[in-house]
């Protein structure tokens, strides 16, 4: 029976997440939308095309190293000892060992009969990855060059967010150990260290022609498509709603390590503490909820930012709605939203950002504001199923923000913007932003519409 059961347990957690996974790629398919209804016509292939071209990049590079990074870096600057060195005993993937999970050339990375986990959990941290390259391209968009952004998108997707997420967001992470650090679903380890990032490279790029007047006031440039930027951000709140599931194991044997041995949790959160999804479903709607009535008031009716904070709210509350109540999540979801719509203009304003879709705010501000609230409402409780870790603490959570957004997010985005603008690589001539980045492409249509048009004289 026991053998039975533990068949059934890995036959479902593989295709769980194999479910996971599809809802996520709504994700994507959002943003794409969402980008592009931003973006004025004369940039919308442009828009595409970058976010159709992080998949490929993205996914090889995580596949070669990014996925070794999030198993290889998890004691950081060697704080703490790993529980999976030694003679822990703890194996993954149907008996491999951790280290050789670090290397893309193990059988186990690829069909492999005796391991039906590695695949579609590698896939759902992968997901996380485009989402990370996602959130930088909606700030730069109509601007930058598609080579930087290439470069950009690997170091966010592949090696910056892969570090945050193995010293934050694995179960033998130094942050989680040391610090106490909660981030059940990634208001700090996606969000705010993708916000963090694109605030670097956009004080390097520069605002786009005409985003502020002479004396300094900043225009708006609206979206140009409405309808695009409803269905799109529509299709996030799902994506989104699939990643929750995504970041919580099901089904798991607790064990003998907890001193509780042959109990099951029906899920768990990344570091092995017990949720629901139940519970993370109340939550989710709650502070989805939250943010649309707050974002909705603070900006007085504004379509954009009413939708934009229903996302804003969910990862401000992210961070603890493994174990928020759903009251809790609603109001953690409002206080992020204002805060981070204050924020945005008071940063337009004061150092002219130009944050095209508003990324900075939502993902980065939001993400910090979640992280802090986090520490203070659920101090004391434990950040980890396995004894000797920190508790969540106020202090903690606000390094680990720091961290976050500040170390693995605005710093790395600046330096490597600032290289490629040096090498003149980063930003587009002027005269190709007035014409428009997809100006060859619309040239070329009218070349052929031309063609037909003397063809039927």
């Amino acid at each position: 029976m026991e053998n039975e059961l533990s068949a059934l347990s890995v036959i479902f957690t593989e295709f769980y997440y194999w479910v996971t996974v599809v809802l996520m790629f709504l994700i994507h398919v959002g943003f794409c939308m969402y980008e592009v209804g931003v973006s004025r016509h004369k940039n919308h292939l442009h828009t595409l095309m970058k976010n159709t071209m992080l998949i490929p990049l993205v996914t090889v590079t995580w596949f070669f190293f990014g996925w070794w990074i999030y198993w290889a870096m998890i004691n950081g600057p060697w704080l703490g000892t790993s529980i999976m060195d030694g003679n822990s005993g703890l194996q993954l993937g149907g008996g491999y060992g951790a280290n050789e999970l670090a290397n893309p050339m193990s059988p186990i990375m690829g069909v492999n009969l005796g391991d039906h986990i590695n695949g579609v959990f590698w896939a759902a941290f992968l997901l996380f990855s485009w989402t990370a390259a996602s959130i930088v391209s909606g700030a730069v968009i109509e601007r930058i060059r598609m080579s930087a952004f290439a470069i950009l998108a690997i170091a966010i997707g592949s090696v910056f967010w892969s570090i945050d997420a193995s010293w934050g967001w694995h179960f033998d992470g130094w942050m989680v150990k040391v610090l106490g650090y909660h981030d059940a679903y990634a208001s700090g380890v996606i969000h705010a260290c993708a916000g963090g990032f694109a605030l670097g490279v956009l004080t390097v790029l520069g605002p786009r022609l005409g985003k502020f007047a002479s004396d300094g006031t900043p225009r708006n440039i609206g979206p140009r498509n409405p309808w695009l930027v409803t269905v799109g951000i529509f299709l996030i709140y799902t994506g989104f709603w699939g990643f929750y599931a995504a970041c919580n194991i099901p089904i798991l044997d607790v064990g003998p390590e907890y001193g509780l041995e042959g109990v099951y949790f029906t899920a768990t959160n990344i570091y092995a503490t017990p949720t629901t999804l139940s519970g993370i479903t109340f939550n989710f709607l709650m502070s989805l909820s939250g943010g649309l009535l707050a974002g909705y008031l603070v900006s007085k009716g504004d379509p954009f930012w009413t939708y934009s904070s229903g996302l804003a709210g969910i990862i401000t509350a992210s961070a603890g709605n493994d174990l928020y109540h759903p009251l809790q999540a609603m109001i953690i979801g409002a206080i992020g939203v204002y805060v981070a719509y204050k924020m945005h203009y008071w940063v337009e304003r004061k150092f002219k950002i130009d944050d095209a879709v508003g990324a900075v705010a939502v993902h980065g501000y939001a993400g910090v504001v979640g992280l802090i609230i986090c520490g203070f409402m659920l101090w004391g409780y434990p950040s980890s199923g396995y004894e000797g870790y920190a508790a969540i603490n106020p202090v903690g959570m606000i390094i680990g923000a720091v961290i976050m957004f500040g170390l693995l997010g605005f710093l790395p985005g600046y330096v490597i913007a600032k290289i490629l603008n040096g090498m003149g690589r980063l930003r587009i001539p002027k005269e190709v932003e007035i014409a428009g980045l997809d100006f060859n492409y619309m040239e070329a249509a009218k070349a052929d519409e031309d063609a037909v048009a003397a063809d039927q004289k």
